[in-house]
């Protein structure tokens, strides 16, 4: 890595840690008043004890393609070369421990707005750092070192590993934690609408470094994600806002909002594989299909609070999907070759990849997750009682409330 590379990554693993305190105002915003501040601690605390667990066990349990099977290996080495013996990593190296380590950071903290106004905190700690080394940990190594880029199927930033990862794991933690009380006759709309714009905004900037930055260097492919990042975000708020205008009559903040970041998601595992229009799909299909993915809680009867298993369980199958059609060397790639075209670019074997990797991650987050969900229940506890939820998760909790009127 040159200079600048270094300095893109830099910067690009800045951005990504930003988006953290962005998704905290983004399902803020979304929350009841007097559970915001809860909201927020649950965001914040993946910055602080994900990385710990990042750089002693998950790096190299994610990310060693030396491993076996199901993840990689040598923790011991993994201790040296990152601390106990002082930094013994190549630049180039260290670089991705750290920008890797923000991906790992957000991906449970995806999870948090489905559990809205409900979860004991404590049990949240603990879940965590559980959850990322038995589900996020094998998931990524799957999808990046292991067996499913061996098969062919490619995700860019992390549409499988990420999104439909905790999109799954919401839906599962959720069934065994139960619905909010008297949800759904009584409504809960969102609190405080700027908050969520604001979250929208930094999502959307940080973005920018979460995709662009998988390019791994300054390159050419990361101009092409960038572009594709922003293209597909526009069409998916526009996508949703027309929809929701047709169908409801009003385009509303919160959809433009919805929009935005479901195209994101969308965009995400293709940013770097295809050309820039193709991004227009993406976002287009994204902001319609997620419009009514998030209405299935309705019919089915599980409460996701702010939309996670539609938007980002939905999102993330949604943009793996259209990879296995869009994907296309020639429009990233100077020399052709470094992955499967899609069907519309003369390929077909990818698309039946990317059915085959969701699928197991799907399978193996749900089970995994409802057994961690079933284990912290049978313990600990993970729901407040009726009192603390009608009160508010930021008194009974922390102890604290957001707006001193």
């Amino acid at each position: 890595m040159n200079s600048g590379d270094i300095a893109w990554m830099l910067i690009s693993t800045a951005l990504v840690v930003f988006m953290v305190p962005g998704l905290a105002l983004f399902y803020g915003g979304m929350d009841k008043s007097k559970s915001v501040l809860n909201m927020l601690n649950m965001n914040m605390y993946c910055i602080g004890v994900v990385p710990l667990l990042w750089v002693t066990l998950s790096w190299t349990l994610g990310n060693s393609s030396d491993g076996s099977g199901f993840w990689g290996g040598d923790l011991i080495g993994n201790w040296e070369n990152i601390g106990l013996k002082g930094l013994n990593m190549q630049t180039e190296d260290l670089i991705f421990v750290a920008f890797l380590m923000t991906f790992a950071s957000i991906t449970p903290a995806l999870i948090s707005g489905a559990v809205a106004d409900r979860m004991k905190f404590s049990a949240w700690a603990l879940f965590v750092p559980i959850w990322v080394l038995l589900v996020y940990t094998p998931v990524t190594y799957w999808v990046y070192s292991g067996w499913h880029s061996e098969m062919g199927a490619i995700d860019f930033a992390g549409g499988t590993a990420i999104h439909i990862n905790a999109g799954v794991a919401a839906l599962a933690l959720i069934l065994v934690l139960g619905k909010r009380k008297g949800w759904p006759s009584e409504s809960s709309p969102p609190h405080n609408l700027p908050l969520v714009m604001l979250g929208t905004g930094i999502l959307w900037f940080g973005w920018f470094g979460f995709n662009a930055g998988s390019a791994g260097a300054a390159n050419g492919q990361a101009v092409q994600a960038l572009l594709n990042t922003f293209v597909a975000a526009a069409a998916g708020m526009i996508g949703w806002m027309l929809i929701e205008w047709y169908r409801d009559g009003k385009a509303t903040t919160l959809g433009a909002c919805s929009g935005v970041v479901a195209a994101l998601v969308a965009i995400t595992p293709a940013a770097g594989y295809v050309g820039g229009l193709s991004s227009i799909v993406f976002g287009l299909v994204a902001g319609v299909g997620c419009y009514f993915l998030i209405g299935l809680k309705n019919k089915f009867g599980y409460d996701d609070s702010l939309d996670v298993v539609g938007v980002h369980g939905g999102g993330g199958i949604i943009g793996g999907l259209l990879l296995g059609l869009f994907a296309d060397n020639s429009a990233v790639n100077s020399e052709p070759g470094g992955f499967q075209d899609g069907v519309f670019f003369g390929g077909g074997e990818l698309f039946i990849d990317q059915v085959i990797a969701m699928g197991s991650v799907i399978v193996f987050s749900f089970i995994v997750t409802f057994l961690i969900a079933k284990v912290l229940d049978a313990t600990i506890g993970l729901r407040v009682s009726e009192e603390d939820e009608i009160a508010g998760l930021d008194q009974s909790q922390h102890a604290e409330t957001a707006y001193n009127l």
